[in-house]
């Protein structure tokens, strides 16, 4: 149940990666996206690599403001190499951060070993890597056993979707929360609709929320205030 005062509400702000993924806007969304996240004071703007650049002129370095790059998104299916490039030209781009779609269809195989190294050859850059689960479409066996080469690989968190597939819920957050045991965060992502949703994930234990409706969400927050 929905908190009824404001005062135990939690400041979802900080917790908000804005995202901006839809290949379909242009530079002046962009532009909106940063100036939107450093007005509420958001954790994060989430962009395709294509904009980093862009939004790097528009967030200032060593901001609270952090600026988090997509890699192989938003199914994972390209060669790890590829992934690498895109990760370090992200890095060079100026991302704090990378939230990585690893190789599904090696998990499918049952080759963790091809799951593993393809995520390795991204954390290796140092940057802090949020892994993209797709939790929704997996199996629970599958589930875990890509928490486990996640954490394995160096992730910091575990990111419930892409936003390609079902909605998140507050269920997947606990069973996240459950299987990494706090050695890595939770990521909240994909069809986050209202104020209501969010803070049953956040209560579910998710430190980060990815969304696209992040300013709607803090309008929200501020009417019942």
């Amino acid at each position: 149940m929905t908190p009824e005062r404001t005062e135990e509400r939690p400041d979802l702000a900080p917790l908000i990666d804005h995202a901006l993924l839809d290949p379909h806007r242009g530079v002046e969304a962009v532009h909106r996206c940063c100036d939107e996240a450093r007005h509420f004071g958001f954790a994060g703007v989430c962009l395709a690599s294509r904009w980093l650049p862009v939004a790097r002129e528009r967030l200032p370095l060593d901001g609270p403001v952090k600026l988090i790059g997509v890699v192989a998104f938003p199914f994972g299916a390209v060669p790890t190499a590829i992934k690498r490039a895109e990760a370090e030209w992200a890095a060079a781009a100026g991302a704090d951060e990378l939230d990585v779609v690893p190789d599904f269809g090696a998990l499918a195989d049952g080759d963790g070993g091809a799951v593993l190294d393809d995520l390795a050859a991204i954390t290796d850059l140092g940057l802090p890597v949020k892994v993209i689960l797709e939790a929704g479409r997996l199996d629970p066996e599958a589930l875990a056993l890509l928490v486990e080469i996640s954490i394995d690989a160096g992730a910091r968190h575990l990111k419930t979707g892409s936003g390609f597939g079902p909605p998140v819920t507050a269920d997947q957050v606990t069973q996240l929360v459950a299987l990494a045991r706090g050695r890595a965060a939770v990521k909240a992502a994909g069809g986050i609709a209202d104020l209501d949703q969010a803070l049953a994930l956040v209560a579910a234990g998710a430190g980060r929320l990815g969304t696209s409706r992040g300013v709607a969400l803090m309008q929200a927050l501020r009417a019942h205030a």
